[in-house]
This record gives structure tokens, C-alpha cells and sequence, in this order.
């Protein structure tokens, strides 16, 4: 399936693209991108597929991309991109029947703005605490991403085994757990759309949590960089932002060592560092309108 051309509102450099589809039959995919520079097309460069690698072999690199794990680097600022998404189902009709949702996100690489919450302003989701830190031994150091979908899979009334949903979420080629479009899927199965954001700023993170939508962050910090965090530094985190009161944001840290502990406050200014000011990519996951089943998100 070729998308049409996309001139993105700034030259980008970093492009992260997603794929959900509502449903629970398994299905396979791969992003392809090209992108303008100077007025040529790049090669088609492929990211990694998700579900079973049944397609023909594609370039991860050329001149102008760098297809990585979870996006796709520009060596210089892109002008247009052309999205290529191939699918594998034993049924595409019926997998394309259902509601489905192709999003790419665009960065040009600069610092985020710096915005603060709102005077006054505040809002608290109710998104049920799971710790990653209760599973076994051998994989709860590396669950964070799918213990954050399991607290916003509960949230949205959809309660799962964590263990179960990380074995689903697990990309066996890659050996991780936390592949961002691999967690989209997951959802989706379980009847919650899902796109992958790279967030410009506080204010769009504060859009979605007054609209009652929780953003699964992607965090990387060293140590001392974020006060009273629950993993002393990463170099790459998920956790799930709930809110925000006054200069603190209301967070679901999957790493804390018990539920009791999930919940926590960190400091915006040092969230917006840690977040932002990095990858700054966040999953956003909602039940669509169309969905019949589960409850609207409320906060």
C-alpha cells in the first residue's frame, strides 16, 4: 500500500511511523520510506517488520536514510516522504475491513519548546499501577513498555497478564521488548487504536491528558537528571504520564519495585529534559468512536 506524498510542516530528520489495525487475526508488516532533499528522491529504505519477516529483503540504509529499529533517520533536514506499508494477513480484505489507523510522525531534531502547565491548570487520569519489577527475574528488568500498555490497557476497562502481553509484545529477531510498533499492535488487538507521536512540546502532551488519553513516554536520562525517580538512570525507559499539578507531572512508573510505589510525581521541568529535550516520542493509545465494545477514556 503506497501512501501519497507528505511535506511535513518543517524539514524533518527523524520520522516514526505506526500501524494499527483493530482486530484480534495476527498480521505482519513493514514500513518502506523515500525522502526528498534538494529536489531527489532517496532510495526505499525498510524498517523492521513487525510479526513474522515474510518479505523480500529491502535496504536499511542509503545515502540520505537509516532505517532504525523504531524510525528512520534523514542524514539532512527532508523536504517530502513517500510511505510505503507492506502487510502480510491471511485474510488483507478482512484485516482492512475493521478500523484501521497509519500515522507518521515528523521531527526536524530541534530542542522542544520550553512551555510550562498552565496557570492553575491541572489533570488526573485513574490509570490502575502495575509494576514490571513483580514479574520474573529473567525479563522484569526489560518489560517497561508492555507493563505501561497493561496500565493503559486497564485504564480503558481491557485488564491483561503482563507476562502474557510482553511474550506477544517480544520481537524475537530483534531480542527486545520494547519495539515501539510492536506495543500499537498489541493494543489494537485488544480494541484500542494507537499512533506513535514525537511530541514538540508540553502542551501537546497536556492536550491528550485533558481529552483523558494517558501518553506512554519514552524517557532516557543519566543519573541525578530526574528527582525521585523510581530507576536511579536509563539509557531507555517507558513509563505513563497521568497528569500533571502545578510544576509536577503525574507519572505510572513501571519500575517502581511495587504497585503501591507506580505512582509518582517528577518535576516538569526535569520530565521535559529527559523527555522532550530526547527521543520525546510518547504512544498514544484511545478507543475509537467506532469501537463497540469497552468504555470512553474519562478522567
Amino acid at each position: 500500500m503506497d501512501f501519497p506524498e507528505w511535506r511535513p510542516r518543517r524539514p524533518a530528520r527523524h520520522l516514526v511511523p505506526a500501524f494499527s489495525a483493530l482486530g484480534p487475526d495476527p498480521y505482519s508488516f513493514r514500513f518502506e520510506l523515500s525522502a526528498r532533499a534538494g529536489g531527489t528522491w532517496s532510495p526505499w529504505v525498510g524498517g523492521a517488520a513487525i510479526g513474522e519477516p515474510r518479505f523480500e529483503p529491502v535496504a536499511e540504509r542509503a545515502d540520505a536514510l537509516t532505517a532504525e529499529i523504531d524510525e528512520v533517520r534523514a542524514s539532512a533536514p527532508v523536504e517530502a516522504i513517500r510511505l510505503r506499508l507492506r502487510v502480510n494477513a491471511a485474510d488483507p480484505r478482512a484485516l482492512f475491513a475493521a478500523p484501521w489507523l497509519v500515522s507518521l510522525s515528523a521531527w526536524d531534531g530541534e530542542s522542544a519548546a520550553t512551555d510550562g502547565c498552565k496557570a492553575g491548570g491541572a489533570a488526573r487520569l485513574a490509570v490502575p499501577a502495575v509494576s514490571q519489577m513483580a514479574e520474573e527475574e529473567e525479563i522484569r528488568l526489560r518489560i517497561c513498555s508492555p507493563a505501561s500498555v497493561a496500565m493503559v490497557l486497564a485504564y480503558y476497562g481491557a485488564r491483561v497478564d503482563l507476562a502474557a502481553l510482553a511474550r506477544e509484545i517480544f520481537h524475537q529477531g530483534l531480542d527486545r521488548f520494547g519495539v515501539w510498533p510492536a506495543a500499537i499492535v498489541a493494543a489494537a488487538r485488544r480494541g484500542l487504536a494507537g499512533y506513535l507521536l514525537r511530541f514538540p512540546d508540553w502542551a501537546s502532551a497536556a492536550w491528550c491528558l485533558e481529552r483523558g488519553m494517558p501518553v506512554i513516554a519514552s524517557v532516557r536520562y543519566g543519573a541525578g537528571e530526574l528527582a525521585g525517580a523510581a530507576i536511579a538512570e536509563t539509557t531507555g525507559h517507558l513509563l505513563v504520564l497521568t497528569g500533571w499539578e502545578g510544576g509536577d507531572v503525574l507519572v505510572n512508573d513501571p519500575a517502581a519495585a511495587t504497585a503501591g510505589e507506580v505512582a509518582r510525581r517528577y518535576p516538569l521541568d526535569g520530565l521535559r529534559r529527559v523527555w522532550l529535550a530526547r527521543a520525546g516520542v510518547g504512544y498514544v493509545l484511545f478507543r475509537p468512536p467506532t469501537s463497540p465494545s469497552g468504555r470512553s477514556p474519562r478522567p
